[in-house]
């Protein structure tokens, strides 16, 4: 089973986000990650799908995709030829003794402590999805409290504009 990163270029507009998700509901097909925000295109929106699937059901979902009249370009995010980051909240019980095996930890990935509490400490970390596995893994030996991950969001590297290649 392959992954794959879409980038889509979408209409800023009401149901959208529900008629490209009822796509892959409909075919039985399984989104792994979504995420969507508005772009410095004016009344476009872009959303970033992460599926698996073999060659064949991939290839399918970008043709579906593509006959939505509200998608206007679809990119998919090679690894070399894009970078895709997630960003991870992670909500540690700490006692004082804990603490610094628990900044030890965070230093190592870069990530940042955000919100310390008598009991507890929040920690932020972008990176993309093995960086954040390998973190959470680290983080077994400790009380996790709360956890939160974005989705994958990402970008063609150079100067690639999703407008220069819109679909007809």
């Amino acid at each position: 089973m392959k992954r794959m990163v879409l980038s889509i270029l979408v209409d800023n507009a009401a149901g959208v986000l529900s008629r490209v998700a009822g796509l892959f509901a409909r075919r039985g097909y399984n989104i792994d990650s979504l995420t969507v925000s508005e772009t410095k295109q004016d009344g476009r929106s872009r959303m970033t799908i992460v599926v698996s699937g073999e060659d064949e059901v991939l290839e399918q979902i970008q043709k579906q995709l593509a006959k939505l009249v509200e998608v206007k370009d679809i990119i998919e995010l090679k690894d070399g030829a894009s970078v895709c980051r997630e960003l991870i909240l992670c909500k540690v019980a700490a006692d004082p003794s804990q603490r610094q095996q628990i900044l030890t930890v965070a230093e190592i990935f870069r990530a940042k402590i955000v919100d310390v509490s008598s009991d507890s400490m929040m920690i932020e970390l972008t990176g993309n999805q093995q960086k954040l596995d390998a973190f959470t893994g680290l983080l077994e030996g400790f009380e996790v409290l709360e956890i939160v991950r974005t989705g994958i969001t990402g970008l063609t590297r150079g100067k690639l504009d999703m407008l220069a290649g819109e679909l007809e």
